[in-house]
């Protein structure tokens, strides 16, 4: 506790028989510490034009991401300024590249990002969201049933052991590992002819360079990197695309 003397206090000494022990010392100012909580980021206005007549779903999510994300090891507690801009709408922007009826294979979930923002954005595309976390696997289960999302199936699996409920018609990742990495694990989910979805950040041109012998074997064509969500989030979100080859 701080003492603070008021203006006009005498200097001198208090008499001790004026303060019996136990009494209060109208004085004495207790100060708080500050609070140091983040802030939460308001919706965007961007949010609308992307989820259209989904939104109240995706506020829902976002809203159950920033209460429980940090407590269940989803998110750090630095993302709560930014959860709407970096993290759902980096996510969202990315749906209009999913083929309508296709069955989509979100490799490491996590929190479902992009796995469950794609699924509300996109109620014609069935996910697949494969996390090998149990803990991560309870959100996602519980998140889906809790928001009504029919067309998502959770399977606790790591990407190399999930052939079996293979093929896809197409597979994302978002903050998983480089493209060498990432690409022997994913293509043996895809069927031939389909498409490799993943959300990158801005060194994506050089881990393509680093995965060149990985992108030969797995016979991957038509190559590009899009930038999206120009005018709807602050930093373009990076999506590293390409076809898995026919004959591969």
């Amino acid at each position: 506790m701080e003492r603070t003397r008021r203006p006009g206090d005498s200097a001198a000494p208090r008499d001790a028989t004026s303060h019996r022990a136990g009494e209060a010392d109208d004085t004495t100012t207790v100060v708080k510490p500050e609070s140091h909580a983040p802030m939460v980021e308001p919706e965007p206005m961007g949010a609308v034009t992307v989820f259209g007549e989904r939104i109240e779903l995706a506020r829902e999510f976002t809203a159950d991401l920033r209460a429980h994300g940090e407590r269940l090891g989803l998110i750090g507690p630095l993302e709560l300024p930014r959860l709407w801009s970096r993290h759902v709408l980096n996510s969202a922007v990315v749906s209009p590249y999913l083929r309508g009826g296709s069955r989509v294979a979100d490799i490491g979930s996590g929190a479902g990002l992009p796995g469950l923002v794609l699924a509300i954005a996109r109620p014609d595309v069935e996910l697949v969201l494969i996390e090998p976390m149990e803990r991560r696997c309870d959100w996602l289960r519980a998140e889906s049933e809790r928001l009504g999302l029919t067309n998502v199936t959770v399977a606790r699996s790591r990407a190399e052991e999930a052939t079996a409920i293979g093929p896809f018609d197409q597979a994302t990742a978002r903050a998983v590992s480089a493209l060498r990495t990432l690409i022997p694990l994913a293509v043996p989910l895809v069927r031939r002819g389909g498409e490799l979805l993943f959300l990158k950040g801005s060194r994506v041109h050089e881990e393509i360079a680093a995965a060149t012998k990985q992108i030969a074997r797995s016979r991957l064509r038509d190559i590009e990197v899009l930038e999206l969500g120009a005018g709807i989030v602050p930093e373009a979100t990076r999506l590293f695309r390409a076809t898995v080859d026919e004959a591969s």
